[in-house]
């Protein structure tokens, strides 16, 4: 089933989702569904927040459907290192029209639970550590908005402002 993706500034993309504590039938449907809604989107990420659901769990596939052994999930994930630096455009499902460029480590290892619970980590670079940071922020209640410089917050900030009044945000 394909969900609803909520749009900044809904209260639920800016508070930290709750630990998953239930690897239940709900949230293997949650995450199946998740993962359609994505591909729906045409993106390659999504945290369960944007789909107003307050918990710590994320989806990924930089293959976009394309390839079965691409699609990560990860609950309760948290960075456990970082190291070098990239700049580039980023857009998110819940910022529709807003692409910026914002500074993120170029590699990172990240540590989770799958959809069974079992713990493990898995390092990623460029694109793939770019998702895991935007997404692990979503679970965190961070926003991609605020991690840009001030300028192109505000500009984008008034774009949004200007899309809402037309109705078309």
């Amino acid at each position: 089933m394909i969900l609803n993706i909520v749009k900044y500034p809904d209260p639920v993309l800016s508070r930290p989702g709750e630990p998953i504590t239930e690897f239940d039938a709900e949230l293997r449907k949650l995450i199946d569904d998740m993962f359609e809604t994505t591909y729906a989107s045409q993106g390659i990420g999504l945290a369960a927040p944007q789909v107003n659901v307050s918990k710590r769990l994320a989806v990924i596939d930089l293959s976009m459907g394309k390839d079965p052994k691409d699609k990560l999930v990860l609950i309760n994930p948290e960075i456990i290192s970082s190291e070098g630096k990239q700049y580039e455009e980023e857009g998110c499902l819940s910022f529709p029209e807003i692409r910026e460029k914002v500074v993120r480590a170029a590699k990172v290892r990240v540590r989770a639970q799958d959809e069974k619970g079992k713990w493990f980590e898995i390092d990623g670079s460029e694109l793939l550590a770019r998702c895991f940071q935007h997404e692990i922020d979503h679970v965190d209640g961070m926003l991609f908005i605020f991690r840009m410089s001030g300028l192109k917050r505000e500009w984008s900030l008034r774009k949004i402002r200007k899309l809402q009044r037309d109705g078309e945000w």
